[in-house]
């Protein structure tokens, strides 16, 4: 496997606030890879030490096996898409995404026919005379990533791309960034807080908080198999039950994550009372008080709605208890 980034034993301070705290990671060349965690996390700051806009106060990151700590931005087979896309309003598009190419030197016939090439792959063709300022939002994302990749990076670093459009344009560019990717087999890394596109995207997550990585593995990994109370709760919805409640339950003093939709109403099961219910559309959740902890739990429309207050009766299977290790 052709590695093309490799953080080992990476740590950026600033002052005495640890932003990433000897970070290990490899990105396979060809994967999409995500970077997910809350603000603040170290995310984001692990992408600019890609691209060199930050140097590591110890450690390497290196490049298809090249160490390009001290290797500036410009000389790095990269290239950035930033959330709020960057673009000159006084240019069209034609001339913001052949930029990158004029800067490099490149003759106008040149950049002209690579910067068409690069708005068909977006779908964006015959828009070149068009000013940026004239752009949707969807669109101008596009045209951003159009100047990313007429350069022909090795590695595409994202930025929170898609954080600036609403919700339907955004799970519909999530789909046409894979499908790009795919087309492409260039390494993408992508850096976002929404698991939702975390897990719609990647090949495969890193869990970020505090500084350090908390889990990497597939979406589905991360989803079924949290590592950690932190990843639990914040990879989707997850009841967090404490040691206390789990040693009750199954003689085990390990904390659990269980997942809401793992949970069902049946006869002979861990008895607690409705809090309170939430309709949800194809779902209603339920809160349910039991010995110790509040759980949650998805119904599905054939299932009859308790009311709050009532006594219910709740089962899962073994398997949906997942064990974990402490937040490191």
């Amino acid at each position: 496997m052709t590695l093309a980034v490799s953080f080992q034993a990476v740590s950026r301070h600033f002052g005495q606030v640890r932003a990433v705290d000897n970070v290990s990671i490899d990105i396979a060349e060809g994967e999409f890879f995500a970077m997910l965690g809350p603000s603040g996390s170290g995310k984001t700051t692990c992408l600019r030490l890609i691209a060199g806009f930050e140097r590591p106060t110890s450690g390497q990151v290196r490049i298809f096996d090249k160490d390009i700590s001290q290797t500036p931005p410009y000389r790095r087979p990269v290239n950035t898409v930033f959330q709020d896309y960057a673009l000159f309003p006084h240019l069209n598009v034609r001339d913001n995404v052949a930029y990158g190419l004029k800067i490099a030197g490149a003759g106008k016939a040149e950049r002209h026919t690579a910067a068409d090439k690069a708005l068909n792959m977006v779908a964006l063709p015959q828009m070149g005379s068009r000013k940026a300022s004239e752009l949707s939002g969807g669109q101008r994302q596009r045209v951003a990533l159009a100047r990313a990749l007429v350069n022909k990076p090795r590695v595409l670093l994202l930025d929170e791309p898609l954080g600036a459009l609403d919700l339907k344009l955004r799970e519909q560019m999530q789909s046409e960034l894979k499908s790009l990717q795919r087309q492409l087999g260039i390494t993408f890394v992508f850096v976002t807080h929404d698991q939702g596109e975390a897990l719609s995207m990647a090949d495969r997550v890193a869990v970020f908080n505090e500084g350090r990585i908390q889990q990497v593995g597939t979406p589905k990994d991360i989803y079924d198999s949290p590592k950690t109370p932190f990843v639990a709760d914040f990879v989707g919805s997850s009841n967090v039950l404490p040691a206390n409640v789990v040693e009750r339950l199954t003689g085990k003093l390990k904390t659990a994550s269980l997942r809401p939709e793992s949970v069902r109403l049946s006869q002979g099961g861990v008895d607690g009372k409705v809090l309170s219910s939430a309709f949800l559309g194809a779902t209603t959740r339920l809160e349910i008080a039991i010995e110790g902890a509040v759980i949650s739990a998805l119904l599905t429309k054939d299932v009859e709605v308790p009311k709050q207050g009532e006594t219910v009766s709740l089962v899962w299977d073994a398997d949906a208890l997942h064990m974990m290790d402490a937040d490191t």
